[in-house]
């Protein structure tokens, strides 16, 4: 696993506390996560959640994925827990006005010790965002000790893919994008299965490429404007930012990254 020391939960906080994290939105949408809908359902079906399941969305960011259960697999109720504060009270303020706070709760904590109670969920969920935890050791065992038995840990990440990033590659990556370390699909599944969780899925989505290419033409073709409103109109911040992206977009086609699929049962 590849690390970039200097990076911690600060840094993440404020990435989400910022414009950063609003131009993230602007061009991924709602679900910043590789693949929107069609991946939180490809989760969905792959980790077979249920109406009338109760699930913890560890780095629930705005709550969308949240949303996504709610609404379209009908679960019963779903807690989501972050570390930043500005995610969380939008969060709140989206699931008001879709008349679902009844059936959610947030809560700000680091989600390697969210203080939530042992075995007290059908599922544990994340997408996307368990690549800005620094201790991915403690985040697979706080996700164990939350699932109960029986029940299914559930997640996409960014993952190095089978073609290793040189050191500097990786240096500049992780960087950019404020990501302490990254995990791989085999470091995933070693957690896990030391965790007593016996993994179902692991898989390379496929779907990192296509939607890297998406996002860069989204803003070269459609959202500049939208884009430079978010940092001020700051136009060497705009070619820093599209510089990085296609640097990630290289990194993309040459399998050094992807969205890593994984789906575990808990003994």
């Amino acid at each position: 696993m590849k690390t970039r020391a200097k990076i911690g939960l600060p840094e993440v906080q404020a990435v989400y506390s910022g414009p950063e994290g609003d131009l993230w939105e602007l061009i991924m949408g709602q679900q910043i996560h590789i693949g929107g809908f069609g991946s939180s359902m490809d989760l969905a079906t792959k980790a077979e959640i249920e109406p009338g399941m109760t699930g913890v969305d560890l780095c629930c960011c705005n709550g969308a994925g949240m949303r996504f259960l709610l609404k379209f697999k009908n679960v019963h109720k779903m807690i989501g827990v972050d570390a930043t504060k500005k995610v969380v009270e939008r969060g709140k303020k989206r699931m008001k006005k879709m008349g679902l706070s009844d059936r959610s709760e947030f809560y700000l904590a680091d989600v390697t010790a969210s203080g939530l109670a042992d075995d007290s969920a059908d599922f544990v969920w994340g997408e996307d965002a368990w690549c800005y935890v620094v201790d991915k050791d403690k985040l697979i065992a706080e996700a164990a000790r939350l699932v109960k038995p029986g029940g299914v840990i559930a997640f996409t990440d960014w993952l190095e893919g089978d073609t290793p990033m040189t050191e500097g590659e990786a240096e500049r990556f992780l960087s950019f994008m404020k990501f302490p370390n990254i995990q791989t699909l085999e470091g995933y599944q070693d957690l896990l299965s030391q965790n007593g969780c016996k993994v179902v899925v692991a898989e390379n989505t496929g779907r990192f490429a296509p939607c890297v290419d998406l996002y860069l033409n989204m803003l070269n073709m459609q959202l500049t404007y939208d884009a430079l409103k978010i940092i001020n109109f700051d136009m060497d911040m705009m070619q820093m930012l599209a510089g990085e992206m296609q640097f990630i977009q290289k990194l993309a086609h040459a399998g050094k990254v992807i969205q890593g699929l994984l789906v575990a049962r808990k003994s």
